[in-house]
């Protein structure tokens, strides 16, 4: 499944969707949203948002909060900044284009590592998964929140049978809990400390590891 999205077209579909994300994307995903920035405000010190986007995150954290925003979209990232400017985000330090499995980082530099609707739209996650543990610091966390696929019935036949096209637009939607379960079991450094239901209709989760 590791080559079942290219990067070259994620890259393009999130330039397609940089002038209209926020519109269609912000009040869908603000309790998810919301919900990793608060646990990230709880660990505090230096957080990297990966993923970051148009950077709809970046002005609900704690200004006390240092962050680093990273994205494979330039388009996605000239409108981050352009937020950052609007809004004097001092505590901003950095944002950049960069591919999240090839984090330009040192090891054990971040406190936590978020990750807002990032695993399914990756060319390869568990690798991904890898390069985030790697940045973090021992006791860091890893926070998740994405769309994990149904197992059986109804949503799972459409998840398949919508997979072709949702990949055109940028993502996976068939990406089953056991991929992560597995991720962990087999990385051998993390501790799944949490998995909370979010909307739209629970389809989603909060997930968050801890790097021992």
């Amino acid at each position: 499944m590791a080559g079942d999205i290219d990067r070259d077209g994620v890259e393009k579909a999130y330039g397609r969707w940089a002038p209209v994300y926020d519109l269609v994307f912000g009040k869908v995903f603000d309790e998810g949203r919301r919900s990793t920035i608060a646990e990230a405000d709880k660990i505090g010190g230096r957080v990297l948002d990966v993923g970051v986007g148009t950077g709809l995150s970046l002005s609900e954290y704690s200004r006390n909060t240092k962050l680093c925003g990273v994205d494979i979209s330039e388009p996605m990232l000239r409108r981050a900044l352009k937020r950052v400017r609007e809004f004097g985000l001092t505590n901003v330090e950095a944002l950049a284009v960069m591919d999240a499995k090839n984090l330009a980082f040192p090891d054990s530099f971040f406190d936590a590592v978020v990750a807002q609707y990032v695993i399914t739209a990756v060319p390869d996650p568990e690798r991904t998964l890898d390069d985030f543990i790697r940045v973090l610091k021992p006791g860091g966390e890893l926070i998740l929140v994405n769309h994990i696929g149904a197992e059986t019935g109804p949503r799972r036949a459409f998840e398949l049978a919508f997979a072709p096209l949702a990949r055109r637009l940028g993502w996976r939607p068939e990406f089953p809990w056991e991929r992560l379960t597995n991720w962990a079991a087999k990385h051998g450094g993390v501790t799944l400390t949490e998995r909370r239901p979010m909307p739209p209709m629970g389809h989603f989760s909060l997930i968050r590891f801890r790097k021992s």
